[in-house]
């Protein structure tokens, strides 16, 4: 058994709850009623891709670091 550790996005949505993304398995894309729940579905969703990839001889992606950064912009 291997333990693979991945960065995660937590994104507070407008109408409650979380978004999740894993900027290294962009395919991967999930929600959370609460913090918790959201934590939980993105292990289950990286578990579930991991187990897919393993089983089709596919690579494992590495993990990335992403930048964030706040971007100024000026309108008219």
């Amino acid at each position: 058994m291997k333990s693979y550790n991945y960065t995660v996005i937590l994104q507070p949505l407008p109408e409650g709850g979380f978004g999740v993304v894993v900027p290294a398995i962009p395919e991967i894309s999930t929600f959370g009623e609460n913090l918790e729940e959201a934590r939980r579905m993105a292990e289950d969703a990286i578990r579930c891709f991991l187990e897919s990839a393993l089983k089709a001889g596919e690579p494992i992606p590495q993990d990335i670091e992403p930048a964030l950064e706040q971007v100024a912009v000026t309108v008219p």
